[in-house]
């Protein structure tokens, strides 16, 4: 009852988006090996990608907030989650003639103008209407808007003014490939406004990820950009962007190729544990392995308490088994203020 009590208070105060709940001394430090991503912000509680979300997270005493940029129809760099638009916002209302022949409406078909006239709610299914996590804020109380990249930034920025905190950023560059062929260059869009918030050096507070193999070689070597990057890691029978095989960079071979250009990598959970061994400790993947050995920095995605994996009956079982157990150095969630509390009571040992 207690924590319950505590995630309650917590919740009241960053709702009015005063980030005091969480103290500079109780939020882990982002120097520390173990850091708390906010998975699309508090999504667990707000709407994805909402700066409410995102402020919410930071009241929570999240170390990074995660940006997923797509582009606009006049090249200004958003924040969703997906190219479209379609499950998470009202366009279909609004707009309901500017859908492609596949049935599905795209940002990138819209100015910012037009993106910013749309409601944003939690994700739902397209084909029924229903949400994705039925017991998440209710779509009917539509009042979010999409911000752009910028907009975020100098949210968090200002907040780490008034607060004294210093948390980071952690954009995700969404399809670069499909971008292209759009005539949108998101990548260098996104690299432009990292370097120019000040966010493009190896002590920056911030990483760049993305699950395409080939444009992360391409913003290392040709875009030269020197900030943080992390590979994200998926499965070939997702859809692999071209270029990419994830059954090769899981190998040891292909973490050490990703060694040469990444800080790290962003591995979906199943990736890096398979589970719990007889005795209830985490069973370590060889990737995750590979990984550490090569001392790069192991952001698995994505921990939600309404979404477990299957080996874990509750929080503190899969949290023990990420941090304790594996010894991994951080995780994407939606519910961060349940891994700050968990990390809070159980210091790092030495």
């Amino acid at each position: 009852m207690l924590m319950k009590s505590a995630r309650a208070a917590i919740l009241g105060t960053a709702l009015a988006i005063l980030p005091l709940s969480i103290t500079p001394a109780m939020a882990q430090d982002s120097t520390l090996e173990r850091v708390v991503i906010a998975h699309r912000g508090a999504s667990g509680y707000l709407p994805e990608h909402t700066l409410p979300a995102k402020a919410l997270a930071y009241g929570m005493g999240a170390d990074f907030i995660e940006q997923d940029v797509v582009m606009s129809k006049d090249g200004v760099p958003v924040v969703l989650h997906d190219v479209h638009i379609d499950t998470t916002t009202d366009v279909a209302k609004k707009f309901p003639d500017r859908k492609r022949e596949d049935g599905r409406y795209y940002a990138i078909d819209f100015t910012l103008e037009e993106l910013k006239s749309l409601n944003v709610t939690e994700r739902f299914k397209a084909e029924t209407g229903e949400q994705v996590y039925p017991n998440r804020f209710p779509g009917e109380y539509a009042i979010f808007k999409i911000p752009t990249f910028e907009e975020e930034i100098a949210m968090i920025r200002g907040l780490n003014k008034s607060t004294g905190r210093d948390v980071g950023i952690y954009p995700e560059i969404k399809n670069p490939a499909w971008h292209k062929s759009e005539g949108q260059d998101v990548t260098a869009a996104v690299i432009k406004i990292m370097e120019h918030w000040g966010y493009g050096t190896p002590e920056s507070n911030s990483f760049v990820q993305s699950f395409d193999w080939a444009e992360t070689k391409r913003i290392r070597n040709d875009l030269k950009y020197q900030g943080k990057l992390v590979q994200l890691l998926g499965e070939n029978k997702w859809g692999a962007p071209e270029g990419t095989d994830y059954d090769y960079l899981k190998t040891d071979d292909g973490v050490a190729e990703m060694a040469t250009v990444v800080d790290g990598l962003g591995p979906w959970l199943p990736q890096v544990i398979e589970g719990l061994s007889a005795d209830g400790t985490a069973i370590m993947t060889p990737t995750l392995i590979a990984a550490q050995r090569a001392q790069l920095k192991v952001h698995p995605y994505t921990l939600r308490a309404d979404q477990l994996p299957k080996w874990a009956g509750d929080m503190d079982i899969a949290l023990k088994a990420i941090f304790d157990d594996a010894g991994i150095d951080g995780i994407f969630t939606d519910f961060p203020d349940q891994v700050v509390e968990y990390l809070a009571v159980r210091p790092q040992q030495d």
